[in-house]
């Protein structure tokens, strides 16, 4: 890893985002796990971003110098505005690192409840139709 790097821990069930800031320390949204109201972000050490897991770089095409991303990351120390779906430790990593503010995470959540939200429509409309008067499936 190396300062600037955008770098990721893996939790339970996500991957836990943060700037290498190439000094032992690594720029992110930290706070209680069970009360996210208090999170913020802050400069934290390798090993409180860490928590025992293992982190590895993400790749991006096309980023910002490390001077640049470090600084946008710097920038953005104290900020609470935490939302999980708008303002994540993914989105402001991939936004010190490419200028674009998202989250990957969020979007294949939102992407695979949406399918499973269309697969539970059409499995409740088949057995509507199937539960309806023969005369109903007909279109009579």
């Amino acid at each position: 890893m190396a300062r600037g790097d955008h770098i990721r821990v893996r939790r339970t069930a996500y991957w836990h985002h943060g700037i290498d800031c190439g000094d032992g320390t690594v720029i992110h949204f930290s706070g209680d796990q069970q009360e996210k109201r208090n999170a913020r972000v802050r400069r934290t050490s390798w090993s409180e971003f860490l928590r025992g897991g293992q982190a590895e770089t993400v790749p991006h095409r096309g980023s910002l110098d490390a001077e640049s991303v470090v600084r946008r990351a710097e920038s953005l120390l104290g900020q609470t505005r935490y939302s999980l779906l708008w303002n994540n430790c993914e989105h402001i990593a991939r936004w010190c690192k490419t200028g674009v503010k998202k989250s990957l995470q969020v979007a294949k959540t939102v992407a695979v409840a949406g399918g499973v939200a269309c697969l539970v429509g059409a499995v409740a409309l088949v057995a509507a139709m199937k539960a309806a008067p023969r005369w109903q499936r007909r279109g009579r």
